[in-house]
């Protein structure tokens, strides 16, 4: 207990114990200069001095990279660099919000179901292995052709096919944690459930479901870009990655820059995120303190 209490007494130390361990993690440093780069773009996007991503020119047709168009033009002679940067609002916060969706949902009912036990965890076991049942993105699909297109809809299917891997990382973190010795000490002197999981379990949870979260913002990403590819996210004419993929596949052999930059952009992101994810596991890790 006691050892404990020291421990989460100096959250200034180990705050800057992590943050020199994730400078050393040159990959980490690199995932996280990636998502900082495209975020910053992504906020930007109505200050910036680009052309509107919604505006067809029937003259620019299909054109190649070029010094008026650094990205070239799509199919419909709209600027492509202009699209991608504001695409990659819909693709970023795809992949956020769904991921805050399946956390904020998922994390309370596996601290439930590992705190408690009995019936509640019996409960929420057998609606979160039926969800196990389906992979990810199969019910992702699924869910989005329920909701209807759209990219908010996409989200929220996205959120909902994640929820059971957050549901199952803090029930088993939640079961370890209930028999420490703090936790019988914190129950043993008239704490009620609601204050032990507040104080004890919760706060000793968050450093795997952080780096859960890193990760699955990731897959997020890549599922929306899935789901707008196949209609079901963002709709045109607003742009996503997903949906200018979709219009791209057209035209590879024409104009392949139109595969290549939301193809990349993807590419990049996702390797982004994954980076920063086994960084923050490297240094969010107990036993390496």
């Amino acid at each position: 207990m006691t050892a404990l209490s020291t421990h989460l007494a100096d959250p200034t130390s180990r705050s800057g114990r992590g943050w020199r361990k994730l400078k050393a993690n040159k990959a980490a440093l690199v995932g996280l200069a990636i998502i900082i780069f495209f975020v910053t773009v992504s906020l930007l996007a109505p200050l910036l001095p680009i052309a509107d991503p919604l505006a067809s020119s029937w003259s620019a047709i299909r054109k190649a990279p070029s010094l008026a168009n650094p990205f070239g033009t799509d199919d419909l002679g709209r600027d492509m660099m202009s699209r991608m940067i504001w695409g990659a609002r819909a693709s970023l916060a795809s992949g956020i919000f769904s991921v805050a969706i399946a956390t904020i949902i998922g994390v309370p009912l596996g601290i439930l179901s590992g705190y408690f036990g009995g019936w509640i965890d019996m409960i929420i076991s057998r609606i979160t292995e039926a969800f196990l049942a389906m992979p990810f993105l199969i019910m992702a699909i699924a869910l989005a052709a329920f909701l209807g297109p759209s990219l908010t809809n996409a989200m929220i299917a996205i959120g909902l096919s994640a929820l059971p891997t957050f549901i199952r990382i803090s029930r088993g973190q939640a079961m370890a944690i209930k028999t420490e010795e703090y936790v019988e000490g914190a129950r043993s002197i008239g704490l009620g459930h609601g204050a032990i999981m507040s104080r004890y379990i919760f706060p000793n949870i968050l450093p795997p479901v952080l780096v859960q979260a890193t990760l699955t913002v990731a897959t997020a990403i890549i599922a929306e870009a899935s789901l707008s590819f196949l209609g079901l996210g963002q709709q045109p004419p607003a742009p996503s990655w997903g949906s200018m993929l979709n219009v791209a596949k057209n035209f590879l052999s024409q104009a392949p820059w139109m595969a290549i930059w939301p193809g990349g952009a993807i590419f990049l992101v996702v390797i982004g995120f994954n980076l920063l994810g086994d960084g923050l596991r490297d240094v969010l890790d107990p036993r390496s303190h």
